[in-house]
């Protein structure tokens, strides 16, 4: 284990390459499963967990870390599986999801592995554990499961979606865009109605894509009939880390093409922690919000309708 983050720091250059690296790991069981080396801060063996009264059941406990109390989640009940019954033998991924540092309960921690995002694909469609699942992919012909975290998270401490009034009133949008939409790509369906929620009160119609690829094609589409997209779609905010396309390169393939270069793009990622911006610019992005703040997002929305 010593050592398997030590350059995690230095992976950026995989950004905007649509690649990744994946942090693998098992809950209980033969069954792997990956997170995003990006969201990863560091590993370590579980450390003695102090338990909280009426605390969610999914949270084991909290542990004092390097100067910061961070709730630790049993990623296999949270799943629907098993508690893990001894913790001393565990490890804790440490994480940054969503503006917010939380510690995932894991049996065992195997390596990092380098792989393109056109080689993770949507999980199959299913009630069960393939509900938690963003994405699968194949590491030495076994299946590996890339879990929904948001979705996670969102069960244990919901997030209100809610735009305050202040914020709407504060800049209203002032264009008519009752017949154009805006476009919201993300691979977790709880990240994708969390913006649709927020954005319901512009009265613009939503559209959903589940990843980068779906959203090319629904913009190629949009684009057929004049030639220009943004005729017919407004704005689109995407997600970065989507199964075979990611926001990078969705955003550079939409502004090297002659229909689409003149849509806004807004980036929406929980990679707050480790995000290069850099990357917005070399891809053309035009906004980059961290997940998730309704308030923020409404007023980069705003910004962007009235320019």
């Amino acid at each position: 284990m010593a050592g398997v983050l030590d350059s995690v720091n230095q992976r950026t250059q995989l950004v905007g390459q649509n690649r990744l690296e994946l942090l693998l790991f098992k809950l209980q069981g033969r069954q792997r499963f990956g997170i995003n080396v990006f969201k990863v801060r560091e590993v370590l063996q579980c450390p003695k967990l102090t338990s909280l009264p009426k605390r969610n059941p999914y949270i084991r406990g909290v542990a004092h870390i390097r100067g910061q109390t961070i709730s630790v989640i049993d990623l296999s009940m949270a799943t629907g599986g098993k508690p893990v019954e001894d913790t001393s033998t565990c490890f804790i991924v440490i994480s940054e999801y969503n503006r917010s540092v939380q510690g995932f309960l894991v049996s065992s921690v195997e390596r990092i592995i380098n792989i393109n995002w056109e080689s993770i694909l949507p999980p199959p469609k299913g009630a069960g554990r393939y509900s938690y699942l963003t994405a699968v992919t194949e590491v030495d012909k076994e299946l590996v499961e890339i879990l929904d975290v948001e979705k996670i998270l969102h069960e244990i401490m919901p997030i209100d979606a809610q735009v305050s009034d202040a914020v709407m009133q504060a800049n209203p949008v002032e264009k008519d865009y009752s017949t154009k939409k805006i476009y919201i790509a993300d691979d977790s369906s709880v990240a994708r109605n969390q913006v649709k929620r927020a954005l319901e009160g512009f009265g613009i119609d939503l559209q959903l894509a589940i990843n980068g690829k779906d959203a090319l094609n629904k913009l190629l589409a949009e684009a057929e009939e004049t030639g220009e997209v943004t005729d017919k779609v407004a704005l689109l905010i995407s997600d970065i880390e989507m199964p075979e396309m990611d926001g990078y390169t969705l955003t550079a393939e939409i502004k090297n093409n002659p229909k689409l270069k003149n849509l806004k793009v807004i980036l929406h990622t929980s990679l707050s922690g480790v995000f290069n911006h850099a990357m917005v610019e070399k891809v053309g992005a035009d906004d980059f919000i961290a997940k998730f703040n309704p308030d923020e997002l409404a007023g980069a929305v705003q910004k962007w309708l009235n320019v």
